[in-house]
């Protein structure tokens, strides 16, 4: 037990802005973590949870107009709400532009993000697409962008296509979401660390860290 990773498990979308938020909080903490004698290696791998599986591919309108016309939140309020969550990306180096966002159906990211982890590369994925939609205003329910991002990374933009054309991993995102209903997940980002501990939310690096130290502790005294 001793020499197998820490196993950190992380439900999220790639279109939603504490999820990234989150993800760079816990690389933080890993970082800290490996820098412990002894520290066990961790291996992460994400899973797919969309937001608003029934949004539609193409959305005519801006974020605001999404959440004034559709979920009854005022602009302004809104506004503050995209302030508080800009502010706390842009300490971590991420630099939201909310204005580029190209709102739509997220379920062909997750099936590239599984793709990519076939062809070991999840991670590098997963990143990549966050990255575009939150600062770059990427169109990430379209197959041509998303082969195009794919390509990026080292990855065949043809076979990306391919797969995401035939939906070879529809049911990899499908399996996905069917775990995160038995474990009782509601919202993401939401973390399982070595099949045990449960972290909801895009918790300070502190907690994340201490998390990662409770599990080695347990290994070392069981």
């Amino acid at each position: 037990m001793a020499d197998q990773p820490i196993t950190i498990d992380v439900w999220s979308d790639v279109a939603c802005p504490w999820c990234y938020i989150g993800k760079r909080r816990l690389e933080l903490a890993l970082a800290e973590f490996a820098k412990t004698p002894g520290a066990p290696r961790v291996a992460l791998t994400f899973h797919s949870f969309e937001l608003n599986p029934g949004f539609p591919v193409d959305f005519e309108g801006s974020q605001t107009d999404y959440f004034e016309r559709l979920r009854g939140i005022p602009a302004a309020q809104f506004a503050q709400m995209q302030e508080r969550v800009i502010g706390l990306a842009a300490a971590l180096g991420l630099d939201y532009d909310m204005d580029a966002v190209r709102m739509t159906n997220t379920v062909k990211a997750h099936e590239l993000v599984h793709f990519a982890r076939a062809h070991g590369k999840q991670a590098e994925m997963k990143e990549r697409l966050m990255r575009a939609y939150f600062m770059e205003g990427r169109h990430l329910g379209r197959v041509a962008e998303l082969a195009a991002l794919a390509a990026e990374i080292g990855l065949d933009p043809s076979a990306a296509a391919r797969s995401l054309e035939t939906d070879e991993y529809l049911s990899a995102v499908r399996a996905d979401q069917e775990l995160a209903m038995r474990y009782g997940i509601q919202g993401v980002p939401f973390y399982v660390l070595d099949n045990k501990y449960g972290i909801s939310g895009a918790q300070d690096p502190a907690l994340f860290l201490k998390a990662l130290q409770t599990v080695a502790k347990e290994r070392t005294t069981s």
